[in-house]
């Protein structure tokens, strides 16, 4: 399955709990179709502490989330974008359909 986002892109969410919220992709997983997004579609996971002086409790974790509920954000002009492709020296790169800018 081909994706359109990539580790390390900033990508907003456009459906769900955490609609409208922009994050760093952390990891992608294109067999499943989905992405891990900083701070998005956090859960609860109660820990134990495994080792002598790790602390234990309640921490939050960031789940994955289908890749077709994000969408990219171009760097420049701050919109929301389905990259286009161009060909530039022989080398394929991702542009803003907006302004153009490389992503």
């Amino acid at each position: 399955m081909s994706m359109n986002v990539k580790k390390n892109d900033t990508v907003v969410v456009l459906s769900g709990k955490d609609k409208g919220k922009q994050g760093k992709v952390l990891s992608v997983d294109p067999k499943g179709g989905k992405v891990i997004v900083e701070k998005v579609n956090l859960a609860s996971k109660h820990q134990k502490p495994r080792q002598q002086g790790e602390e234990g409790g309640i921490i939050q974790k960031e789940t994955p989330i289908y890749a077709c509920k994000v969408m990219t954000v171009c760097p420049k002009c701050n919109k929301a974008t389905r990259p286009a492709h161009k060909v530039e020296g022989g080398k394929k790169v991702r542009v803003c359909k907006h302004c153009g800018a490389e992503i």
